[in-house]
């Protein structure tokens, strides 16, 4: 017979890597294009005038400017005179 109880081996101490998901830039910050604005699970923020929504729903600027959060939507007023109008853009969206 056995004088110690054998160490039996554990089903805990498994983790995942962090995702790093929440908002990046926020509202009045100067964006640069491509820049990261936010990084979400799912679509809890919509993209509005000049931001593009990735594949894994990550929210990008088209183009440098300043983020705004309207509603449930996230715009960039755009800083460079080449880019259309932003007063184009309906304002009461959201």
């Amino acid at each position: 017979m056995a004088h110690k109880k054998g160490q039996g081996s554990t089903k805990n101490g498994r983790d995942s890597n962090p995702q790093f998901r929440g908002i990046k830039l926020y509202g009045g910050q100067v964006a640069k294009s491509g820049a990261i604005i936010v990084r979400q699970c799912g679509t809890r923020w919509k993209p509005g005038y000049l931001v593009h929504l990735g594949k894994d729903h990550t929210l990008m600027a088209l183009a440098a400017g300043t983020v705004r959060f309207r509603g449930s939507h996230v715009d960039i007023i755009p800083s460079d005179l080449n880019v259309p109008a932003y007063a184009a853009v309906g304002s009461d969206r959201g």
